[in-house]
């Protein structure tokens, strides 16, 4: 989902969300490569039921890698995609189903978005190929080493990892060949169910995930407490895992390197831009910039659950508490922030703490509002209007502090890079000369007139400086701030011409980006009404599925959060039983004419034909707004929208010209079902092929809990036959002993709503956040799970360990134990306890009874308790004579003054205490956070 910088949000504000990967690697025995066993117990400490692969965010990495060298061709990139799965698989070690979803058709309120990216991913990919050029040109003319061009004829268009292209239809057969292969020949996975969904199946990937899940729930032996586990780096993924409401819900995805440096794309060397490249050095050997392996990390939503239900108490509503209405508001809200099919409201910004500012207003509107604000993924707009006005209101002063912020971190970043200029251009200082020159130490000559002597030499200076900067200035002439060269690095601020921060901002907003008129009130209520339908095409989208193929907002910017004006008047419906687009209808719609290759030829004349009846649907140039933004990728592509009525008249004289592997690419297909001889079904499926069943009939089939509707599949092998590898080196498959069947999923009614709440008899994960309200012992006592599950390590004292307690424990001192007793520990500065030897000698002349054993020194842990407000006292006081184990002894901050007045009540010390600090004045007494021990820290300072 289009929410930037959404996922460093989350981690940040609910940390224990994200846990480390446990990972087995195979190991090298004697020169023997040890594989992974899958059979043996997840090394996390939690089995998994479900695995459920969101296909192009493995695609994408393994095609087109931007931290390790790009595969040479197609095989290879196969090859990669295998092995990722494999990895995967013996990281989370399902048990019952993998689930590989590759993006199928998009609604059109997604494809949008999609021409967006492919468009801009052609313009910028054309505008650095022209960069390079001319900087290749540039360092060549001035005689510096670079490595021979790259062909471009190996360069990986990344469009065609769209439906309906070749490349994804050998795709498709690889994954085929993939679950084959892995069921047949790997008896580890032997009883898994390999469900594969290509992009000749609707939907986008993690939605087809959604809708699968959605509907294996409504099935009445579906098991509540099903583990699942989702593998992808978008952020709608953890939207759309609340939205389950399974309790037992998991993301896999790679974590997250922040500034990685990456290769100069003209000489191939790490450590510099594009802009700043020299050249090569004589003799320099291009090395690959290889990075360490990418690491996997879980989001645990369980945990994201615990966390929301501490933010989202709401203590004494007018209508009953219900959590899993909550997190659903929840999931609503963050959709104002951005998605894939809205751009997000212009005073939502998530770095601005947007989602915060929204549960805000929702925890103080919803007393007003007497209920939820939905239902089943259904809106309630009279109460989304309530939280709408709200933000309305403060709606100007988000942009004023926008505007502060902005303006602080530019000073900020101004002054930085005066600093590093500064620091660039400093000379070292230069000796004093005349008389000031360093001389022997025999040389005894005094100096004349020593002011005259600086007065001079710094005029010398001046003139120096001012002659090595080709300045021409004079002393006592106010130089510009040009000459000054103070803002010379400054970047250029963006062309803004709206002035969010700015009275009358609204105006100006809808007559730059609108092209309307100030006066006409009635179209920015139009828009908000638009996007208010949108809002709630998103949710049903997310609960329910697909409202509707053929919707989506018509504009490229969202309305303000005042233009929602009376939204409840006009209900929102969607138009029912409308079709997705075809596959190769949805590569007209989305590609630019630069990725016409994998177009078919007839269709793809449309795309620069001078007298195409839709030539104007592919601009080879188009403006980019940046609509006060900073960078390329955060502007908006002011692209015209794809008329489905135009295009579909201008195609259909085009079809009869398609050929027959064209018309298989642009059909819409099922999911296929993959298992082995070892699975209960799997004679039941066989036996439906040898009875000849019709290709069309549709077949119940309840396997391992999971009910669905197969069909006999083209692309079946035959019990005992062969399956060559579509990639080049990979063995042929023999004797095969897998059956494949096209599955659907059961269908229901086009008004049926899927309840939205947790199934009975589901159970919550062990919770793992500090439970709140603990008393201070039990506070202390309590210990933090990190991991998956509670850490079943115990720590252990090796030798050395004990051996350097003994250097700095200074315990049983008068029966001589401990070699190292006599050492001094470590100098810490301002420890008053350093000089160790000075302490004693005073100690023995101010109070020669004192006994060496008598000091209890506190450690650096019990000082650092101290100074946070408690300890434990055994870390330092253990052993001491002057501690009595009795309870009367425990006094307890908090008791009442009679209590310590009563001479029962306290220890024969402390009755002691006034007799013995008169004749000790540098004793003090410590009083401790608990008030359990009574400590003498000697003042050296007093001494």
């Amino acid at each position: 989902m289009g929410v930037p910088a959404f996922f460093r949000w989350l981690s940040r504000k609910y940390p224990s969300v994200i846990v480390n990967c446990v990972e087995v690697k195979p190991k090298d025995v004697d020169g023997n490569l040890v594989t992974v066993d899958p059979t043996e117990p997840n090394p996390n400490g939690i089995e998994f039921d479900n695995l459920y692969l969101d296909m192009n965010g493995i695609i994408h990495p393994c095609t087109h890698p931007e931290d390790k060298p790009a595969p040479r061709d197609e095989d290879e990139m196969m090859v990669a995609i295998f092995e990722a799965i494999d990895r995967l698989l013996n990281i989370v070690r399902p048990r019952k189903i993998l689930y590989m979803a590759v993006d199928g058709v998009a609604p059109r309120a997604k494809m949008n978005q999609q021409r967006s990216r492919r468009f801009r991913a052609s313009k910028e990919s054309s505008e650095k190929a022209v960069e390079v050029a001319k900087i290749r040109a540039k360092l060549e003319a001035e005689g510096a080493i670079l490595p021979p061009p790259k062909d471009d004829s190996s360069h990986f268009d990344s469009n065609c990892i769209t439906p309906g292209t070749p490349f994804m239809d050998r795709l498709s057969k690889c994954l085929h060949y993939y679950a084959h292969n892995l069921l047949n020949n790997n008896p580890a996975w032997k009883d898994l169910k390999i469900i594969l969904s290509d992009a000749n199946v609707p939907g986008e990937g993690e939605h087809k995930i959604m809708d699968f899940i959605r509907k294996q729930r409504a099935q009445p032996n579906h098991d509540p407490n099903t583990v699942h586990c989702l593998c992808g780096a978008d952020a709608d993924l953890m939207m759309l895992g609340l939205a389950t409401h399974e309790p037992h819900f998991y993301i896999i995805r790679e974590e997250f390197k922040p500034n990685m440096d990456r290769p100069c794309e003209l000489c191939g060397v790490v450590g510099h831009n594009l802009q700043d490249c020299q050249g090569l050095e004589r003799n320099q050997e291009v090395l690959p910039a290889f990075s360490s392996e990418v690491q996997f990390i879980y989001v645990r939503l369980s945990v994201l659950r615990e966390y929301l239900k501490r933010e989202l108490d709401m203590p004494g509503l007018p209508f009953p508490y219900d959590f899993e209405r909550v997190i659903d508001d929840w999931v609503f809200m963050c959709f104002f922030v951005g998605n894939d099919f809205l751009p997000h409201l212009p005073s939502l910004e998530i770095r601005e703490g947007a989602i915060d500012r929204l549960v805000g207003l929702y925890k103080k509107a919803v007393y007003k509002t007497g209920g939820y604000l939905t239902d089943n993924g259904i809106a309630s707009l009279s109460r989304v209007q309530m939280i709408m006005s709200e933000l309305g209101i403060v709606e100007d002063q988000i942009f004023k502090k926008r505007q502060q912020t902005e303006e602080m971190f530019r000073a900020r970043d101004k002054a930085k890079r005066k600093r590093m200029k500064m620091d660039r251009t400093h000379k070292p200082t230069r000796l004093l000369g005349g008389q000031y020159t360093p001389a022997p130490i025999r040389n005894t000559n005094t100096i004349v007139n020593p002011r005259q002597e600086i007065y001079q030499q710094r005029v010398e200076s001046m003139h120096t400086s001012a002659a090595a900067n080709g300045s021409t200035e004079q002393q006592g002439v106010k130089r510009t701030i040009t000459e000054a060269d103070i803002d010379s690095d400054d970047e250029p601020l963006p062309n803004d011409e709206v002035r969010l921060w700015e009275s009358g901002f609204k105006d100006r907003y809808y007559e730059s980006k609108f092209d309307v008129t100030t006066d006409n009130i009635a179209f920015r209520h139009k828009v908000g009404l638009e996007y208010v339908r949108g809002l709630c095409w998103v949710l049903h989208y997310y609960y329910q599925g697909c409202a509707s193929w053929d919707w989506y907002y018509p504009y490229h910017y969202a309305p303000f959060a005042s233009d929602f004006v009376n939204i409840a008047a006009n209900p929102v419906v969607f138009k029912k039983g409308t079709k997705p687009f075809k596959p190769l209808e949805q590569l007209m719609s989305v590609f630019p004419a630069a990725s016409k290759k994998h177009v078919p030829e007839p269709w793809s004349r449309l795309m620069f034909e001078p007298f195409s009846p839709v030539i104007d649907f592919y601009p080879e140039d188009f403006k980019l707004d940046l609509n006060g933004k900073k960078f390329a990728w955060q502007g908006v592509a002011l692209l015209p929208f794809v008329d489905e009525t135009r295009l579909h008249k201008a195609l259909a004289p085009l079809y009869p010209l398609l050929t027959d592997d064209e018309v298989r690419r642009n059909s819409l297909g099922d999911d296929r079902l993959y298992i082995s001889r070892y699975n209960t079904s799997y004679s039941f499926l066989n036996g439906l092929y040898d009875s000849k069943a019709n290709f069309d009939s549709e077949q119940s089939l309840l396997a391992d809990g999971m009910r669905c509707v197969v069909l006999l599949a083209i692309d079946n092998v035959v019990c005992g036959g062969s399956l060559v590898s579509p990639v080049r080196g990979l063995q042929v498959i023999r004797d095969n002993k897998v059956v494949c069947v096209r599955l659907r999923n059961n269908t229901y009614p086009e008004n049926h709503i899927f309840p939205t709440k947790r199934l009975p008899g589901a159970e919550d994960p062990p919770t793992i956040l500090k439970p709140q309200g603990l008393s201070e012992d039990m506070s202390y006592k309590w210990k933090p799970r990190i991991g998956m599950v509670p850490a079943t390590q115990v720590a252990s004292l090796g030798l050395p360990g004990h051996r350097m307690l003994g250097h700095y424990t200074h315990q049983n001192r008068d029966n001589g134990a401990g070699q190292y007793r006599a050492v001094a520990p470590p100098y810490v500065p301002n420890n008053r306890y350093n000089d160790r030897n000075a302490q004693q000698s005073s100690r023995d002349r101010r109070n020669p009874g004192y006994s060496t054993s008598d000091y209890r020194p506190p450690s650096l842990f019990a000082q650092s308790r101290r100074e946070q407000g408690g300890y434990r006292e055994s870390n330092y006081s253990r052993g001491s004579r002057y501690q009595d184990s009795s309870s009367s002894a425990r006094s307890v901050r908090g008791h009442p003054p009679s209590y310590h007045a009563n001479p029962s009540n306290r220890t024969s010390y402390e009755r002691n205490q006034p007799s013995y600090q008169n004749r000790n004045p540098g004793y003090q007494t410590y009083q401790p956070h608990l008030n359990r021990v009574r400590i003498f820290v000697y003042d050296i300072n007093r001494t």
